[in-house]
């Protein structure tokens, strides 16, 4: 029998719902491009439901106890004393989720000396020491397409939230004003601008076509070009490098994945390349841009705006320069964990624990590493190497107390 070590983010601070906004979620058989859903023999919970946090388990605790295995819960993941650290080095299986991610670093892979599989709850393992998880031979797989579209629907919010002076504008409400010079003094449309894609795989390729409609000048770049007749359809301008890119467009949206190619990758001198007034939108992962250089860029105008919800490391700690940054659109990790993508990320899960115990193969769209070696989606968008350096500083992170 295996003992599951799983890590989730906290329960919401005024309790686990009772009760939800909605009845239920839309049912869909196939995400876009035609691949079928997660498809476990059975699942414990209803769609709908807050799956992603501790008391949530992702809906697997009645399957995996029934079976007879180990499964321990947790939030408490940074730090030498943290439970995920004590209950690690006999783990067979680690589940983590990118929002709330358990840093997998060389020294704790080298302490897990039973670890074989390690399972994100959603896309991006990033935050998994890849050279040393290949050196030890363990196997990596992430719910491939989840959350998708979730991510893809909140860069376009966030896209018009920034143009448009949303999130000032709303706080005058708040703060009972009727202040419209204030909130239109940054206020633009969005029509007419040029917008370019950092990468155009599932996320960015979704969010170019949801943008089509607003009458946009549409840029990518990506290592794997799109087909012709979708360059077509949604009139794309392909660029081969980020510079020739970054320098027309109004808007840039990062869609890449995090690996040691795109590690700090928006830095002063690339940033000093993009038009003065830019928005810059990062729903991918925050070590893709380098953190002081957005704050500088943002304090002298060469940024109009940052928007996004990925940070680095995750949870931010308090003192997080973009908690505090002038004309920013950030929010938590957020966009990939909806109620609608926790359903398909925890039924992906199960599928793939299903197809562990049996030993049957993983899906190959879900693998990331197959004992040792870049497999699937991972020989596809990941490079060998280690991305989670500094994230010990997520230890400093303090929970917000309820009133």
């Amino acid at each position: 029998m295996a003992k599951i070590l799983c890590v989730l983010y906290d329960d919401p601070i005024t309790g686990y719902p009772k009760s939800y906004a909605r009845d239920d979620i839309p049912h869909l058989d196939h995400y876009p491009d035609g691949m079928p859903l997660p498809t476990p023999k059975h699942i414990d919970f209803k769609p709908g439901q807050l799956l992603g946090c501790v008391s949530g388990e992702l809906g697997l605790r009645k399957f995996l106890e029934k079976e007879g295995h180990t499964f321990i819960v947790t939030s408490d993941k940074d730090g030498p004393n943290s439970i995920f650290e004590k209950e690690l080095p006999d783990a067979d299986i680690v589940i983590s989720q990118p929002f709330w991610p358990a840093y997998l670093t060389a020294d704790r892979l080298s302490k897990a000396k039973k670890l074989k599989l390690v399972i994100t709850a959603g896309i991006g393992s990033d935050h998994i020491d890849l050279q040393a998880a290949m050196e030890k031979g363990i196997t990596i797989g992430e719910i491939t397409f989840c959350n998708s579209i979730s991510v893809a629907e909140h860069v376009v919010m966030a896209i018009l939230a920034l143009i448009h002076n949303y999130i000032p504008s709303y706080q005058w409400v708040i703060n009972k004003g009727w202040n419209i010079a204030d909130c239109v003094s940054r206020a633009y449309d969005l029509e007419g601008m040029n917008v370019g894609s950092v990468a155009a795989g599932r996320i960015g390729l979704a969010v170019l076509k949801r943008l089509k409609p607003f009458d946009v000048k549409l840029h990518y770049t990506e290592r794997h070009r799109l087909p012709l007749d979708v360059e077509k359809d949604l009139n794309l301008t392909y660029h081969p490098d980020l510079e020739s890119m970054v320098s027309i467009c109004d808007v840039i949206t990062i869609n890449c994945s995090l690996h040691s190619e795109t590690e700090n990758l928006f830095n002063d001198a690339l940033i000093s390349k993009m038009k003065r007034g830019s928005y810059l939108i990062n729903t991918a992962r925050g070590k893709i841009c380098d953190r002081d250089a957005v704050v500088r860029a943002l304090e002298s105008g060469r940024l109009a705006g940052y928007a996004g919800d990925v940070w680095f490391p995750q949870p931010a700690p308090q003192d997080h320069p973009w908690r505090t940054m002038p004309h920013h659109g950030m929010t938590p990790h957020v966009s990939g964990t909806t109620l609608s993508a926790q359903a398909r990320y925890a039924a992906g899960v199960r599928e793939i624990l299903e197809r562990w115990f049996e030993k049957r193969p993983i899906r190959e769209q879900y693998l990331i590493l197959d004992r040792g070696k870049l497999a699937g989606m991972g020989a596809y968008s990941y490079t060998v190497g280690n991305t989670t350096g500094g994230s010990e500083e997520a230890v400093k992170f303090e929970k917000v107390k309820p009133n």
